[in-house]
């Protein structure tokens, strides 16, 4: 009988650190990792991990509040997942010009939150190309310079025939 009780007992200390050992990794993966930077002009780009550094495989909702120079405050925006990339989230243009203390945070079943500093620029426009100048020939022949050309080329056909008449052999048969 007491074999049996160290059996069960055996089975419920098992199953028991079986479930502790998975709490940790369960509440790890309930977590995200939000990376926040600026994308280089008026907007906000986030990447979205989970807290191990996995990708993340699931559609997330993110929200964006930014306090910005003067006090301006925008949001909150809800952002989209977008197409660059898993985990790819941007705002678009919607800072001013100036340095934007910007907080994401993802509401629960996944939470998460960040907060940066982002130094928005305006948006550049590419350069005009430099207008290219367009000549024309300064003198009057009219596009009458190729017969010279083409009379030196003439003169060497017929002085090739010539030498291959000149000592070309005659066949006897």
């Amino acid at each position: 009988m007491t074999g049996i009780r160290k059996l069960v007992a055996a089975v419920f200390v098992g199953l028991a650190l079986t479930l502790l050992a998975a709490t940790p990794a369960a509440a790890r993966a309930d977590k995200l990792k939000l990376t926040v930077a600026g994308d280089g002009a008026e907007g906000v780009t986030i990447q979205a991990t989970y807290a191990d550094g996995r990708r993340l495989d699931k559609l997330v909702r993110l929200v964006l509040t930014a306090t910005g120079p003067d006090g301006q405050k925008v949001g909150p925006v809800q952002l989209e997942p977008q197409p660059e990339g898993q985990g790819f989230y941007s705002s678009g243009p919607l800072l001013s010009a100036g340095a934007w203390k910007v907080t994401v945070t993802s509401p629960a079943p996944l939470p998460g939150k960040a907060t940066a500093t982002v130094r928005a620029r305006p948006a550049q426009t590419p350069q005009a190309p430099a207008p290219v100048a367009v000549t024309t020939p300064t003198d009057d022949t009219g596009g009458a310079n190729w017969w010279p050309f083409a009379a030196a080329g003439l003169v060497l056909v017929a002085a090739a025939m010539g030498v291959a008449m000149l000592f070309g052999r005659r066949r006897t048969d």
